[in-house]
């Protein structure tokens, strides 16, 4: 993907992975304008985070996230419950964007069927916006949910949806919302936007629809630094035979360490758009 005839990301369609991580397409690279990596793929603290992407960790007790299960009374568990979510074809494939179908398939067989839209665009000479878009369709003719490891008894780990693994530095980014600062203060609660901001970056998420801000944001800085959006935050989200979930996360992506005030200013320019 390029911005103003830069290369900004690589989306990787049909990646060569175990099962356990549970294979799915993903972005990375994303780097800044300037070239700074911003994501991280496989990394040894965490071999499934694979850069940008969606992930699930229970789709109707199947594992689209990748490593252990968390179990109920038990805890994180080696299931052999994988599933895969696998490109079948573009709708439109462009410089700065795309429009793909997926299918995630699991050992019942296809579960969700999803549309990804993904658009890359210039905000200033040191900064663009990522717009990611997904749609999950149960095709199954049966409900399905969609669940977490807090849903499965784990609190704190409301995981599940688009997510980020970003890049690991020596000391942990800094992550502060319009309202709060410091991991603790900003993670499982909801805010129009978040930013995590590192030695020489910054990216800023936002909700772009108000199903999204309603999804609290899962951060983690200390142990490692990632950003998502939560699903399934304190109880299963139903998804009837046909019913579709649909999410919009936009990202911006700096070069430098934002304020606040920055950080609003290219939000609201990066969504009104």
């Amino acid at each position: 993907m390029r911005v103003a005839g830069r290369p900004v990301g690589r989306y990787v369609t049909r990646p060569e992975l175990p099962l356990g991580l549970s294979p799915r397409p993903y972005l990375h690279p994303v780097t800044t304008l300037a070239g700074t990596a911003v994501t991280e793929l496989s990394p040894a603290d965490h071999t499934h985070h694979l850069g940008v992407g969606v992930a699930v960790p229970d789709v109707e007790g199947h594992n689209f996230w990748g490593g252990r299960t968390y179990v109920r009374d038990q805890g994180p568990t080696e299931l052999d419950n994988h599933g895969s979510q696998r490109h079948t074809s573009f709708r439109l494939r462009d410089p700065d964007g795309f429009v793909e179908e997926l299918r995630w398939i699991a050992a019942p067989g296809e579960l969700l069927r999803e549309r990804r839209t993904v658009a890359a665009t210039e905000l200033t000479d040191t900064a663009w916006a990522l717009d990611f878009t997904f749609s999950l369709t149960n095709v199954t003719g049966a409900p399905l949910s969609l669940g977490s490891p807090a849903t499965n008894g784990r609190p704190g780990a409301a995981y599940g949806g688009f997510f980020w693994r970003a890049r690991k530095e020596a000391t942990a980014p800094d992550v502060f919302t319009a309202a709060a600062e410091g991991e603790a203060a900003a993670h499982g609660h909801r805010a129009d936007w978040l930013a995590l901001a590192g030695t020489r970056w910054t990216l800023v998420f936002a909700g772009a629809t108000e199903p999204t801000r309603r999804d609290p944001w899962f951060v983690r800085t200390a142990e490692y630094p990632g950003v998502g959006s939560s699903l399934a935050p304190d109880e299963r989200l139903p998804v009837p035979p046909g019913g579709t979930v649909v999410r919009r996360v936009v990202t911006v992506v700096a070069d430098g360490r934002l304020g606040r005030d920055d950080a609003a200013a290219l939000v609201r320019k990066a969504v009104s758009r």
